[in-house]
């Protein structure tokens, strides 16, 4: 039996996590972290910029997945410090004390997106011609909230190389229902069209990437994954992800939009 803690299981890549693991071949119990409590999902609440309630938490559990954030891309610096990186920070920190021996951190597109964006203003936008992104290649975060994905991933690596922690940095797209993406489209520009092509995460290929970051044999650590669909038009590359982590995306932002 694999413990594998979800904070931020309320949110809407949380909830793709949880149905993850419904028909995982390995045998997982899932212990499930909240900000707040929830009606329709049994979670126990947790504060994660309280580091001693994160280790309080994580007693006892071999995986963390770590979603809980704020996730505005907008937001200002003093929004993002608690949650973004003493967040990251003590969430690690738990997992190193507690001698888990994997975590999945929810980093984002917006870490290296500043040269793919139209402006600095606009993150959620893509230029005519962007530039492929791989996942070793150099930071390039396109607001507050991206330099916080940054951050976390700095300390995953560091956490990997001190502690021995098997450290998956999850840059996640935009997770979008087809219908939402549909709609989406049709509310933007050009340029924010592309971005939602190229950045889509179906929910069935995002159960898929988070099953497979918590779960596949690395070859080293810390590893970085592009957490989107099989997009004709992305340019995040999925080829070292794939062979990492094992992952097949099944879905694709074209088939939906054309």
């Amino acid at each position: 039996m694999t413990n594998v803690a979800i904070t931020g299981a309320s949110g809407s890549v949380g909830r793709e996590a949880i149905e993850a693991f419904d028909d995982a071949a390995v045998d997982v119990n899932l212990e499930l972290f909240s900000h707040s409590e929830t009606e329709d999902l049994d979670t126990d609440t947790l504060e994660i910029a309280e580091r001693e309630q994160f280790v309080d938490a994580l007693e006892g559990q071999d995986v963390l997945i770590h979603l809980a954030a704020n996730p505005d891309p907008r937001a200002e610096w003093e929004e993002l410090s608690g949650p973004n990186v003493e967040g990251a920070y003590n969430a690690l920190e738990a997992a190193a004390i507690n001698d888990l021996e994997r975590v999945v951190f929810a980093s984002s597109n917006h870490a290296v997106n500043m040269t793919n964006t139209v402006s600095p203003i606009r993150p959620e936008s893509t230029v005519g011609t962007p530039d492929i992104v791989r996942p070793d290649d150099a930071m390039d975060p396109d607001t507050y909230y991206g330099a916080t994905k940054v951050f976390g991933e700095a300390m995953g690596h560091y956490y990997a190389k001190r502690h021995g922690i098997d450290v998956v940095n999850l840059r996640i797209g935009w997770l979008l229902s087809e219908d939402e993406l549909e709609q989406e489209v049709a509310d933007r520009d050009g340029s924010g069209e592309r971005y939602a092509r190229a950045m889509w995460l179906s929910p069935g290929d995002c159960q898929r990437i988070v099953r497979d970051a918590a779960t596949a044999t690395l070859d080293s650590t810390p590893t970085t994954a592009h957490g989107i669909s099989d997009n004709s038009e992305r340019f995040l590359s999925l080829s070292e992800t794939m062979l990492e982590l094992g992952y097949r995306p099944q879905d694709d932002s074209a088939d939906v939009l054309d």
